[in-house]
């Protein structure tokens, strides 16, 4: 019954697909389930020949936020260095992804400090391995191309016009403390690390859902862990802490400080688009607006001293 949630059409395109790649009867396609309807896609679990596979399905608006081509591109880099997870199939044009499960997976806890340890010690292996591809993920562009999706509609947030000038005056700050950009993932919230076991018997971290992932400053995967996770400054230190071995210096901090109020916006924007396609995020849209505003305001003591 939860397969119904995908309209009969696109169920039977998501078959023929399946089909196709697989190269398999739709009849040896079997135990179709919807696995989670995360906030940009749809994923479902299906199973073929006694092997379990995951499909995703992209979600409402994805086509105006996502360029799949340059997606294809980033896993086409990363899939040799097993970070992330694997992608059996990626097409460009549409894209679905179908992936190997991995059994018995679990995603990383923010709260629990060992898995935060080894997550963020596997996203600065990542960052360590300097990757580069074709395209770049810009902040302040992202946050202005979110905003233009809302068609002419205003802000919920009456302070929106300030928030967003406050914001934009961070840009030098961040700019003359900007890392040399490489490869970035842009989405490493803790939902997006998954732990299994291996087939010796040892645990693994793989990153998985690499959509937004660009050249960029690699320390901006640091505030978007923050964000997701709704850290308070005090948890937010630990994991800036983790990440440099204790030895983050306060220009860093800062700047990190001012990628977490931006990298608010930016989400907040991303949320009032979805909103007015009739998706809502509740409390975590809210959040994202505070932090823009309370981290700007962290951020700019830290500048005046």
């Amino acid at each position: 019954s939860r397969w119904r949630i995908i309209n009969r059409r696109n169920r039977q395109l998501i078959i023929e697909e399946i089909s196709n790649v697989l190269k398999v009867g739709k009849d040896q396609i079997e135990n179709v389930r919807v696995l989670k309807k995360g906030m940009t896609n749809r994923s479902f679990l299906f199973e073929c020949k006694n092997r379990k596979y995951i499909m995703r399905v992209p979600g409402e608006g994805t086509d105006k936020l996502i360029n799949r081509y340059a997606e294809a591109e980033v896993y086409h880099m990363v899939q040799p260095h097993n970070i992330c997870d694997n992608v059996i199939y990626i097409n460009p044009s549409n894209g679905y992804k179908i992936t190997e499960f991995l059994e018995g997976a679990r995603v990383c806890d923010p709260h629990n400090e060992e898995d935060l340890k080894r997550c963020i010690y596997k996203l600065r292996e990542f960052h360590e391995l300097d990757l580069e591809v074709n395209h770049e993920f810009s902040i302040f562009k992202q946050i202005n191309f979110y905003e233009q999706l809302w068609n002419g509609l205003p802000s919920v947030y009456k302070d929106y016009e300030g928030t967003k000038s406050d914001i934009m005056s961070l840009q030098d700050y961040i700019a003359g403390y900007a890392e040399k950009k490489c490869l970035a993932h842009i989405d490493a919230v803790p939902d997006n690390f998954l732990f299994f076991i291996n087939e010796n018997g040892e645990e693994e971290v793989r990153l998985i859902d690499w959509e937004y992932a660009s050249m960029q400053d690699p320390h901006i995967d640091i505030a978007m862990f923050c964000l997701y996770s709704l850290y308070n400054e005090e948890e937010i230190d630990n994991l800036i802490d983790l990440y440099f071995d204790n030895q983050c210096l306060e220009e860093t901090r800062t700047k990190i400080y001012c990628y977490i109020a931006a990298c608010g916006l930016l989400w907040s924007n991303w949320c009032e688009y979805k909103r007015n396609l009739g998706v809502e995020f509740g409390e975590y849209s809210l959040r994202q607006y505070e932090y823009a505003k309370d981290y700007f305001k962290i951020a700019r003591e830290r500048i005046k001293e």
